[in-house]
């Protein structure tokens, strides 16, 4: 079954009680017994939810999964697979990183005796110089947030097996649509999916999703015990914004590729991150794992001045300053200040992440009307 019709029909079947054609919201905690301890595949909404069942059976089948599991946000889905560690354990993790991922590592799970290092994991060449016997895990994000760095999944995925560290990639600007990590060799691929998933900025919710039956049980179980679950109406809502999914991806890649080239030629732009131009470090990479580049950019302007890309963001009209990204609305965001602000400074420069640095999600509106508000703006 091919993608397009894997986001509309996966995992959804209609009401048997009505015949509805969309999957009704079981907007219910509890479920009626007819005996003790017998039931109909439901107890407690906690546990389970006909709603939320839909939702990851139908993101499993867009990861070409076995399973899946839909968490309250991204940082649910991050903290219920951090849990499988124990202290003593060692993380490695990528030196590019979402800001709310490094608070949680180095604030809340470091804080219990985990470690955590971050390094360079562009070249395979050494990377197998970091792994010791106590790392358990790799987090990688590819393309990362905010420098748009590549990781050679299918490559590192071949050092973790040789250590037997589990292997966790965070999917989410790349999406199943564009990029499929579990195919490549990643144990766990963790989505936010407020972001392009979801893709109306109208929902914060998390997922995993994975092949291998003993994580999935135990993942299972730390959701259940947790509490850490979606609830009925953001998964009836996924569900509806998953069916355009590849759509919005298609309009996505177009408009990022018609922005990402128009900032490259700008006299006033510096700097431009996309892994669709053939000099991007890694493209050949991005080129053998993805489909298309997306449309996440960032980019810098010949002036490091905060001040003037400060200007630039409050001037623009269809670029909407917020956080968040992979809506159908275009944003613009200051990785520094808001995404990224928990990351000391000196650690964000040591990835490249200046001051100045802005971050585009190019929407899906008409590509000529956002290439004119730039324009504008870098006036």
């Amino acid at each position: 079954m091919k993608f397009g019709t894997k986001a509309v029909h996966a995992g959804v079947k209609p009401d048997p009680t009505t015949g509805a054609i969309m999957t009704p919201i079981y907007q219910t905690s509890t479920y009626v017994q007819p005996s003790p301890g017998k039931h109909k595949g439901y107890e407690y909404s906690r546990s389970q939810n006909p709603t939320r069942d839909a939702l990851q059976s139908n993101l499993a089948a867009l990861e070409n999964a076995n399973h899946g599991l839909v968490f309250a946000s991204g940082m649910a889905a991050i903290d219920s697979v951090l849990r499988l560690l124990k202290p003593g354990d060692e993380v490695l993790s990528s030196n590019d990183l979402y800001g709310g991922t490094y608070r949680l590592f180095t604030q809340i799970y470091q804080e219990a005796g985990i470690k955590f290092r971050f390094v360079n994991l562009l070249d395979l060449t050494r990377v197998s110089e970091h792994f010791n016997e106590n790392t358990k895990m790799v987090w990688i994000e590819t393309p990362s947030n905010p420098m748009m760095n590549i990781i050679d999944i299918k490559g590192l995925s071949g050092v973790c097996k040789k250590f037997n560290a589990l292997f966790c990639v965070d999917n989410t600007f790349a999406t199943p649509y564009l990029q499929n990590p579990i195919k490549l060799g990643a144990d766990i691929v963790m989505h936010s999916v407020t972001k392009y998933i979801s893709g109306h900025s109208d929902v914060v919710m998390g997922a995993l999703m994975l092949n291998r039956d003993d994580l999935h049980e135990k993942l299972a179980f730390i959701q259940n015990s947790t509490g850490a679950v979606a609830g009925p109406q953001d998964c009836f809502l996924v569900l509806r914004g998953v069916k355009t999914l590849h759509i919005r991806m298609q309009r996505h890649c177009e408009n990022g590729r018609r922005i990402a080239f128009f900032l490259k030629s700008h006299p006033k732009v510096k700097d431009v991150f996309w892994p669709g131009f053939e000099d991007h470090k890694n493209h050949d990479i991005a080129k053998r794992q993805m489909s298309d580049f997306g449309g996440m950019i960032s980019f810098a302007l010949k002036s490091d001045k905060i001040e003037n890309a400060i200007a630039l963001m409050e001037n623009l009209k269809l670029f909407s300053l917020a956080e968040s990204l992979g809506g159908v609305e275009s944003l613009v965001g200051h990785p520094a200040s808001m995404t990224h602000a928990t990351i000391p400074r000196e650690e964000r420069l040591k990835s490249g992440l200046k001051d100045s640095l802005i971050r585009l999600s190019v929407g899906i509106e008409d590509a000529e009307d956002l290439v004119i508000d730039l324009e504008k703006a870098l006036g």
